[in-house]
């Protein structure tokens, strides 16, 4: 596939100028039109009701303060995509709620560029479960840039690929290929083969080598074992050494797949990599959030550029 059309939600945090600076060079790279969209967050249908019903207060005052920072944030978007050299850009303010909003944008678009939970600085209003949304939602890859990345990081030079014989996976490896194609370094990661029988074949990665080589894209496979790489140190991760009590899964997590996640940051550190690419939910939202999982995982604690689809 293409992109010719990216989508990158903009808003007025800290982080936003890193999510246009990478969503304008991906632009740039594949001379694609690049839609900066900001959200006022409030469902049309509030809006609607409000100015009905009597018994609901009044949104007029709000929604101005809200629409001022939506503005604001796309005249910033703006600026910094022209400055970059984006050549074909527009600018779209949406009264709709965030994860809806971007979800149905996103049919329209190639890529969707979003910004991960950013639980030090939370923004308000802007739930934490936003970038799952956007993945379960979308039906298109979705690039997470970390919190913590500095303005416009370099992309997809070293890439990290997890590769768990999912169907999830098949599709954000599928739609990472242009990427791959320009990268300098490809790695195939395999967690856990032997623990999944026969889905992986006797040798764990070389099916996708194969299919990745008819690509032009050189691949080097690692078959790592979580529970085995459980106890090294994870540079891929923000919270390293840090327990979690504001989970609501603490204590039941399933320590297979929470490894899993784990060891595929701790191999992409190991590699340099400044993208992984995954798939993302491969079983239901409800049982990682109830029992823990890869996707959750990385999705909370990596502090690297995320390519995912579900």
């Amino acid at each position: 596939m293409e992109y010719k059309t990216i989508l990158v939600h903009v808003d007025e945090s800290p982080q936003a100028a890193s999510r246009i600076d990478t969503a304008a060079r991906l632009a740039i790279e594949h001379e694609a039109h690049l839609i900066g969209t900001a959200l006022t967050n409030l469902p049309p249908r509030l809006l609607a009701l409000s100015g009905l019903d009597p018994s609901l207060p009044p949104m007029q005052a709000p929604l101005i303060e809200l629409r001022r920072l939506a503005d604001s944030a796309l005249d910033v978007f703006e600026q910094r995509a022209t400055a970059l050299g984006v050549l074909s850009l527009e600018r779209r303010r949406l009264e709709e709620e965030l994860g809806m909003g971007m979800s149905l944008q996103a049919r329209y678009c190639d890529l969707v560029v979003i910004g991960q939970h950013n639980a030090a600085h939370p923004l308000q209003g802007v739930r934490a479960d936003f970038p799952d949304y956007v993945l379960l939602n979308s039906a298109k890859p979705v690039l997470v840039v970390p919190a913590t990345a500095p303005h416009g990081p370099p992309l997809g030079q070293r890439i990290v690929v997890g590769w768990n014989g999912s169907a999830p996976a098949s599709r954000a490896i599928a739609s990472a290929i242009p990427l791959m194609q320009r990268a300098r370094q490809v790695d195939v990661v395999v967690v856990d083969a032997r623990a999944q029988g026969d889905l992986h074949g006797a040798m764990p990665g070389a099916d996708l080598a194969l299919y990745l080589a008819r690509h032009a894209i050189r691949v080097n496979v690692r078959d790592i074992d979580s529970r085995a790489d459980a106890g090294r140190a994870d540079p891929g991760r923000a919270d390293a050494g840090r327990a979690d009590p504001g989970r609501a899964d603490a204590g039941r997590a399933d320590p297979g797949r929470a490894d899993a996640g784990r060891a595929l940051l701790a191999a992409a550190g190991e590699a340099g990599a400044d993208l992984i690419v995954m798939g993302a939910y491969g079983r239901s939202r409800f049982r990682e959030v109830l029992l823990g999982g890869a996707t959750r995982t990385v999705l909370r604690s990596s502090t690297l550029a995320l390519w995912m689809m579900h």
